[in-house]
């Protein structure tokens, strides 16, 4: 017997045992793998939250647009972002989100946060803050009268270039939780991105405000026209630091007649910008010169450019309009460009289409059409750039009948008005900038 047992195995676990152990190991191994993948997901939320952010290009744009995705991000109900004032003391905007209608109507009349209480704690500690209860903070306040009652908040401060530009603030989870060290995590990682993308907007902004000015530098005021009335209106392409190559310039000249020119450089930057202003500027001594068509003068100005400079390929409309019996004559030749809409007296439209020349820097060789059309008193004939009408979803010919239809709907306004409104309401995407310049024969006779 005793050889027996010397000679027995170890006895092995019974099988139910094992079962648990295995349950246990795979239940440990799935909720690590719910882990990993919950992570994963966040990880994906925050660069997909980080390219979202990046893409805005206007500062409010980009505010609303981290609240948001800190938001999504936690599965926050509520959200916010206050930004400082100069002295870094006091909120001077409040940007909220997630707040319903009823709420919305609640706080109609209550002030902006200024940053007191747990907010001002934020802005003199700007570490994150993760609070379970609102109301046990040695720092709150309370709630104005039609606040939402909160209970749980996450807060992080947004430094831009080294300096705290303001707090973004979190409240109740959806799931009724506390906020977690993920959530922290997470957002203050959100929190670096935006400082980037607020940078970054605010260089863009400048940008755009140089270029937009250096651009209307370069455009002329128009002159008085009498017996003519005129206004012009030009508006920089919806990207931000794009300079543009449109221009446009009326002259009056003796006899009463006045020139009237349209263009448009291809390109968008700044040896565009500086092709437009050699362009008009050779354009407009040539006008001077009565004793030729505009078709003509089109293509000695084509000469000279090619002769003296390394502008790129530009259109351009030219026209000049005369007095003729009971009214004026338009005479005008084209290099290229989309043909300038007539409205008559009585709101019909006509586009003034004829045949069109080659955009300058094309051929010299090739001959510039010249046109010209009897226009009766009080009637108005608008030229625009291309920018006023592209739009890759459309067709060009459905764009020029919108142009048409909305100039029919405002043709009663004043000039400044009625330009103000075709670029306002313009048919395109606005990804290209735009000039119109209107000019309206008086009501009385033209001779």
């Amino acid at each position: 017997m005793a050889g027996e047992r010397r000679g027995q195995r170890p006895r092995q676990p019974e099988l139910p045992d094992l079962h648990v152990r295995l349950r246990s190991e795979l239940n440990r191994i799935d909720e690590q793998l719910r882990v990993l993948l919950d992570a994963m997901d966040r990880m994906q939320g925050l660069l997909d939250a980080v390219v979202a952010i990046s893409r805005e290009m206007e500062l409010t744009a980009v505010l609303h647009r981290i609240v948001t995705t800190a938001m999504d991000l936690v599965g926050a109900r509520y959200g916010a972002l206050g930004v400082l004032n100069a002295s870094g003391e006091r909120l001077e905007e409040f940007i909220t989100a997630g707040l319903s209608e009823r709420e919305l109507d609640d706080l109609a009349g209550t002030d902006l946060p200024r940053g007191l209480g747990v907010l001002g704690h934020l802005i003199s500690h700007p570490e994150p803050l993760r609070l379970d209860d609102i109301t046990a903070h040695p720092s709150a306040v309370g709630f104005p009268p039609g606040h939402p009652h909160l209970r749980t908040l996450l807060g992080v401060a947004i430094s831009v270039r080294g300096e705290i530009y303001g707090d973004l603030y979190l409240a109740e989870r959806r799931d009724g939780q506390p906020f977690d060290i993920q959530d922290e995590n997470v957002v203050t990682a959100l929190a670096s991105a935006a400082g980037i993308a607020i940078e970054n907007v605010r260089l863009f902004e400048q940008i755009r405000v140089g270029a937009e000015q250096f651009q209307r530098l370069l455009l002329p005021a128009l002159p008085d026209l009498r017996p003519f009335t005129a206004a012009a209106v030009y508006r920089p392409a919806a990207e931000p630091s794009k300079l543009g190559g449109d221009w446009y310039d009326a002259i009056p000249l003796s006899g009463g007649i006045v020139a009237v020119v349209i263009g448009d450089v291809v390109g968008h930057d700044l040896k565009a910008a500086a092709a437009m202003a050699s362009t008009r500027n050779m354009l407009r001594a040539l006008l001077f010169d009565r004793g030729s068509t505009p078709g003509a003068l089109l293509a000695r100005l084509d000469r000279t450019l090619q002769a003296i400079t390394t502008n790129p390929v530009t259109t351009t409309a030219l026209a000049r309009i005369e007095p003729e019996g009971p009214g004026w004559r338009i005479h005008w030749s084209t290099a290229g460009h989309v043909p300038p809409l007539l409205i008559t007296p009585d709101g019909r439209t006509e586009y003034l289409t004829a045949e069109p020349g080659l955009p300058l820097g094309v051929d010299l060789e090739e001959p510039r059409p010249d046109h010209s059309r009897f226009l009766p008193p009080d009637a108005t004939v608008v030229f625009f750039t291309d920018g006023l009408i592209e739009h890759p979803a459309h067709p060009i010919d459905e764009s020029l009948d919108q142009l048409a239809g909305l100039a029919a709907v405002h043709a009663h306004r004043p000039l400044p008005e009625f330009v103000r409104a075709l670029a306002d309401h313009h048919p395109s995407d606005g990804h290209d900038d735009m000039a119109v310049l209107a000019l309206r024969t008086p009501r009385g006779s033209g001779g």
